[in-house]
């Protein structure tokens, strides 16, 4: 049998990290991407190769015009690719917008929204071509800023999450007929490292404890958000932005 491999971009560490060891425990070879943690990828596929099947890590900077290419192409040495998770995100220093730099903006809406447009167009050519039988997925991690819009932080980034939820939604209608589903995963405020990077390192806890549910989620729970719009158990599911926020709406 054809083994089925799963896409993860992103999946060095966080919301990522958790994705990829979930989708491995399914039983798919992973193929993840990563910008610059050599530390973190590393850890991530030792991890998951305990459960005997392969993960492999690839190097590269998603904004580059071959980058959907190469992530397909290392998918192919493993098997049949039915997965793909458009995971990675970046937000830039937290601030207002009239603070934000030009270089800031464009990174953000390259990384988060160009880079998701253009995986997705990559793999649904490549799966239309194949006139492919069976569940394939696609799954968008977005923000509930796209919601919320995130002022006096970064409205940004909650613009170009707002941009991959309407991705979501339009082409899952259009890939619909040949087999292909389209979902987005919402997250609330998560205990990763992102808030770090972005300048509040606290800030997960402090937002978190504004919540529902008085707490920030887990990178884990909102993994399982993701594995399970990857399964045939979501089989009807499509177009659909699933919130995992903790009770923010």
């Amino acid at each position: 049998m054809t083994r089925s491999v799963a896409l993860v971009t992103g999946g060095s560490r966080g919301i990522g990290r958790a994705i990829v060891a979930r989708l491995a425990r399914r039983g798919h070879a992973v193929v993840f991407t990563y910008t610059s943690d050599e530390v973190g990828a590393g850890e991530s596929a030792a991890e998951t190769s305990v459960l005997g099947v392969e993960v492999r890590a690839v190097r590269c900077d998603l904004r580059d015009t071959d980058a959907p290419e190469r992530m397909i192409a290392a998918t192919k040495e493993l098997g049949d690719l039915v997965i793909v998770v458009n995971n990675a995100g970046v937000t830039g220093p937290i601030g207002p917008l009239s603070a934000v730099t030009d270089e800031t903006v464009a990174q953000v809406v390259d990384v988060n929204l160009v880079a998701t447009l253009r995986v997705c167009r990559e793999v649904v050519r490549r799966w239309e071509a194949q006139a492919a039988q069976g569940d394939r997925s696609i799954v968008n991690v977005t923000s509930i800023a796209a919601r919320t819009g995130a002022p006096g932080e970064y409205v940004w980034y909650a613009a170009s999450k707002a941009g991959v939820e309407a991705l979501t939604v339009g082409l899952a209608k259009e890939v619909a007929g040949a087999g292909i589903r389209v979902n987005a995963v919402s997250p609330g405020t998560t205990d990763t490292t992102i808030h770090a990077r972005a300048g509040r390192p606290d800030r997960a806890r402090e937002v978190g404890a504004r919540t529902p549910l008085g707490r920030p989620a887990t990178p884990d729970e909102i993994a399982a958000a993701v594995e399970w719009l990857t399964t045939t158990d979501a089989g009807y599911v499509t177009g659909t932005v699933l919130d995992v926020a903790g009770g923010v709406r």
